[in-house]
This record gives C-alpha cells, sequence and structure tokens, in this order.
C-alpha cells in the first residue's frame, strides 16, 4: 500500500511506533507489578486482623495509594515531570512516559493484589500459623499460592489499563501508538492512520485478556 497514495504513515512509522509502545507496555508493567505486589501484600498483611497487623503502616500507605489513583493519568503525568526529569533527564519520550506510566499502574496494581489476597479463605492462614510458619512463608507459601488465579486476572485487568495509559502518553511527545494516532490520525486527518492504530489497540487489548482468562482458569484452584 502506497504511503502516498493511501496514507502518511509508513510501515517502518508504524511498526516503530508500535515497538515504542510494546516497550512503554513492558518495562512499566514489570516495574508495576513488582511494586504493586510488595504494595498490596503490605496492605493486606498490616490490616486489622492481618498477619503484621500494623494500623499506622497501613493507614500511610492506604493514603497515599488513594491519592495517586486519584490523579487522572494526564494529570499525574505532568504533575510529576520533574520527578521524570530527575530520573531519567528528559520529560518526552519513551523513557521518560516509563516513569508516571509505573507510577501510576503500581498503586492500582497494588490494591487489586490486596483484594486478591482478602479473598483467600481465613482457614488458610489459621492453618499456616498452626504449622509454625513465618509470616513470609505465610506470604509465600500460602496466600500467593492459594491467591494466583485472582492474582493474574488482576495484572490482566491492570494491563488493559496500561494500554490505554500509553496512548495517552503520546499526547506528551512519548511516541508510540497513541502518538501515531495524535499527530496523522487526528491533526493530519489520515483516516488510514486511525483506522490501523484503533485495530492495534483492539487486538492487543483483546489478546492481552484472552491470555490472562485462560491462564486464570487453569491456576485458579477450585
Amino acid at each position: 500500500m502506497n504511503g502516498d497514495k493511501w496514507t502518511l504513515v509508513t510501515p517502518d512509522m508504524y511498526f516503530r511506533a508500535l515497538g515504542e509502545t510494546l516497550q512503554m507496555l513492558g518495562v512499566s508493567l514489570v516495574l508495576g507489578s513488582i511494586l504493586g505486589v510488595v504494595l498490596g501484600a503490605i496492605l493486606a498483611l498490616t490490616r486489622r486482623g492481618g498477619v503484621l497487623q500494623n494500623t499506622a503502616v497501613n493507614v500511610v500507605l492506604a493514603t497515599v495509594v488513594n491519592l495517586i489513583r486519584s490523579l487522572p493519568f494526564i494529570i499525574l503525568l505532568v504533575a510529576i515531570l520533574p520527578f521524570t526529569r530527575l530520573l531519567v533527564g528528559t520529560s518526552i519520550g519513551v523513557w521518560a512516559a516509563i516513569v508516571p506510566l509505573t507510577v501510576m499502574v503500581a498503586p492500582y496494581i497494588g490494591r487489586l493484589v490486596e483484594n486478591s489476597l482478602l479473598e483467600v479463605p481465613a482457614g488458610v492462614v489459621e492453618a499456616a500459623r498452626s504449622m509454625g510458619a513465618s509470616p513470609l512463608q505465610i506470604f509465600w507459601r500460602f496466600l500467593l499460592p492459594e491467591a494466583r488465579g485472582s492474582l493474574i486476572l488482576a495484572i490482566t485487568i491492570a494491563t488493559v489499563g496500561l494500554i490505554d495509559a500509553t496512548a495517552m502518553a503520546g499526547v506528551v511527545g512519548a511516541g508510540g501508538i497513541g502518538d501515531l494516532a495524535l499527530s496523522y490520525g487526528y491533526e493530519r486527518y489520515d483516516g488510514f492512520a486511525m483506522v490501523i492504530t484503533c485495530v492495534t489497540l483492539i487486538v492487543l487489548v483483546q489478546g492481552i485478556q484472552a491470555l490472562g482468562s485462560a491462564l486464570a482458569r487453569r491456576y485458579r484452584r477450585r
């Protein structure tokens, strides 16, 4: 398909944008998942009646998580620009977008992980305690295995939300599919560019959702 005839977007431009989106998605998802699991574990374990009950820690951490989750991504992205520049030395580009994406998704995953851990029957924790398991062992060997199906679904939901955020990151020059849609589909009235970016995002979301659901069904304890 000739770019001059049908669209201003060349195959090289499209695949570069797709690669940037996947890079933003992959790096921020890994970092956000690590931080999110830690946040969720602390929130679940330190709540009232938890294995490591600590009201002060729980309240402070829950407040910080709620504050970050209250901000729309585009506002969060702009608000932490100084922090982004401090970490990566720039406020534009893929790596500059990864910082706010990680900050956005980590608390979101944290809450989902907390909810997944709280779904584990109390009897599992009591059985672990009766066997003399330490708090770390209770979390690692009992809570996580019991909640893995729910955790997979939680990560899947977070990944879909992260795809939406990577598209919005294109507004501030982060590159990726979102930037392609804005720069060509919207500003230059390139209908084909808009269609191909929409189709790409739909395929990504549907594929990730299908994979996550299949894995959750496989590992969920019945």
